[in-house]
């Protein structure tokens, strides 16, 4: 049952669109309608422009309804015939099918707009069946015209909008791509950084080296479960912020303090998985490790006017003093910053940003300001 009522809402949205664009065609019909009444009007200004522009829109709309009605009818047999289905979205039989069906549908809708015409205005003009030859190729001169005009332009509008949204929806499979990608990337790249700090611990402490393989597993479980989301909650991206320091504190030891301030009606807010890990590595890595006596880290959260700010600030040597960068992953404006600002660009584009200055206190330090809309998981 799930599945078949989730197939079922875009087939519904999908005809949906479909008869939203017909009542569209009609209303644009009814002014193309208006229009040829005022052209006929203004050529013939003795004739009544009532009596014109009720059989220029009885004339419009039967056409429109025929040659509409018919470009479906076809399309949809096409279809069915070329992939043994139905399909959704634009139906465009080709333009030999599309004349075919102009002409058809412009000699019936001119008939019956006449005699729709006749039976409102109590006039009795000749239709296409009832008129002389030359009656008949002037009929149709004014039936045909504005026939082929009004569905070439219409059908010119919807090629020129189903082209747009294929560009959008290939940007936005090109940004999700990317994103998975850089998410990909990450990852190991934590993992390699941990791994070669707990190597180069066992050698000097096992006991504390023990320990922080312990916090690792711990890490990577939690990361495991988050993995398959593209977003949590702020709670639990402090929460996996929570793990990953508290094996930098094993290998610090003193040196490294740390501070979260979360507000309780934040701890829900969404936020891209693993989105602030690179900041605190960057923290880590330039500003508190080459520092003697290492400093803190802290990470606050806030919001005002549906805007999400997240710091993560350092108390470190700050961006003038940091070591020049090795092109490691967590270098400053290395991947790691990098990863950050091409994310929030892939899932928010203008609507989020980054920032990464020195501060401006007394205690020094570098800040990094993540912005990006406030919702809720």
């Amino acid at each position: 049952m799930a599945a078949m009522s989730t197939a079922a809402v875009p087939a519904a949205a999908a005809g949906n669109g479909r008869w939203r664009r017909i009542g569209v065609r009609g209303v644009r019909t009814v002014g193309a309608g208006f229009l040829v009444a005022v052209c006929i009007w203004a050529l013939s200004p003795h004739q009544a422009f009532g009596i014109t522009l009720v059989y220029s829109q009885c004339i419009s709309l039967s056409c429109w309804l025929f040659i509409d009605v018919g470009r479906e009818l076809v399309a949809s047999r096409l279809s069915l015939l070329r992939f043994g289905e139905s399909t959704q979205g634009t139906r465009w039989p080709g333009w030999p099918w599309m004349l075919l069906i102009v002409v058809a549908g412009g000699i019936l809708g001119y008939a019956l707009g006449i005699e729709i015409g006749n039976r409102l205005t109590g006039i009795d003009l000749p239709g296409p069946f009832t008129a002389s030859s030359r009656q008949l190729i002037s009929l149709l001169v004014f039936a045909l015209v504005p026939a082929v005009t009004i569905t070439y332009f219409f059908q010119s509008r919807e090629v020129i909008a189903e082209q747009r949204a294929e560009v959008g929806r290939a940007e936005r499979q090109i940004a999700e791509g990317r994103l998975k990608l850089l998410e990909s990337q990450l990852e190991p790249h934590m993992l390699f950084n941990t791994l070669a700090n707990l190597r180069a611990l066992i050698a000097v402490d096992p006991t504390r080296a023990q320990a922080m393989l312990d916090r690792l597993i711990a890490f990577l479980r939690a990361s495991l479960a988050g993995s398959r989301q593209a977003s949590h909650s702020l709670s639990a991206e402090f929460g996996r912020l929570r793990d990953y320091l508290a094996l930098m504190e094993i290998r610090m030891g003193p040196r490294l303090t740390t501070r979260f301030e979360l507000p309780a009606d934040l701890a829900d807010a969404a936020i891209p998985t693993l989105l602030l890990q690179p900041l605190v590595e960057n923290a880590i890595r330039h500003g508190l490790e080459p520092k003697r006596d290492g400093g803190r880290i802290d990470v606050a959260a806030s919001a005002l006017n549906g805007v999400l700010t997240v710091r993560v600030r350092d108390t470190g040597l700050g961006l003038a003093a940091a070591p020049p960068s090795t092109g490691d992953a967590a270098s400053i404006g290395g991947f790691g910053l990098d990863h950050v600002r091409e994310r929030l660009a892939a899932l928010y584009g203008d609507r989020a940003s980054f920032e990464l200055a020195g501060a401006s206190d007394g205690e020094g330090g570098t800040v990094a300001v993540v912005r990006l809309p406030l919702a809720s998981r």
